[in-house]
């Protein structure tokens, strides 16, 4: 984990976020192809809301249509998607704040 993630996975475990149970490093299967399937790894996952939450460095300001692409196809098979910068840990509460509200 990165450290932005590490400080945002002390957050969220145990359900210290809103009493929500989130796993981190979680894998969504989008697809099945000859009975393999393919799928995305969600930084942060709580299947009560089916909430993905992705942390973003800054490798993601030259992916965004990648980004898109995947978010649209999650979003599709009825998962909502939030995305935050690294930068957004370093006021922790804002970060909370942002998860909260998108819950």
């Amino acid at each position: 984990m990165t450290e932005a993630e590490e400080k945002l996975w002390y957050f969220l475990r145990n359900r210290r976020c809103c009493g929500l149970k989130f796993l981190r490093q979680h894998p969504i299967i989008y697809d099945l192809i000859n009975n393999e399937p393919r799928y995305y790894i969600a930084d942060f996952y709580c299947s009560e809301k089916k909430l993905i939450v992705e942390l973003d460095g800054k490798i993601h300001d030259f992916q965004k249509e990648k980004d898109q692409f995947r978010d649209d196809i999650l979003v599709d098979l009825g998962f909502r998607v939030l995305r935050l910068r690294n930068e957004d840990t370093e006021k922790i509460a804002i970060a909370l704040k942002k998860i909260k509200e998108f819950i």
